[in-house]
């Protein structure tokens, strides 16, 4: 038996959302590394998935990230 607990790190009235349970917490319930968070809301919290994806699409057709020189780098290999 461990003589001290780790404490999941947050404060109550933060939201956050448990990719491993799939639902969203008041407070840290879970490890910080199997949630997204902290969010200000509970409404926030529930769309998590839809802005990561949002998140992520926008960064993928970035034009910043997919310069002509990096593709030609590509392309040669």
């Amino acid at each position: 038996m461990a003589l001290f607990k780790k404490r999941t790190t947050g404060k109550p009235g933060e939201w956050f959302y448990c990719l491993e349970h799939k639902k969203v917490e008041e407070g840290p319930e879970c490890p910080a590394k199997n949630r997204f968070g902290p969010y200000a809301s509970r409404e926030e919290a529930s769309h998590a998935m839809e802005t990561a994806r949002d998140r992520n699409l926008e960064w993928e057709t970035d034009p910043r990230w997919h310069d002509a020189a990096g593709k030609d780098r590509a392309e040669d290999e």
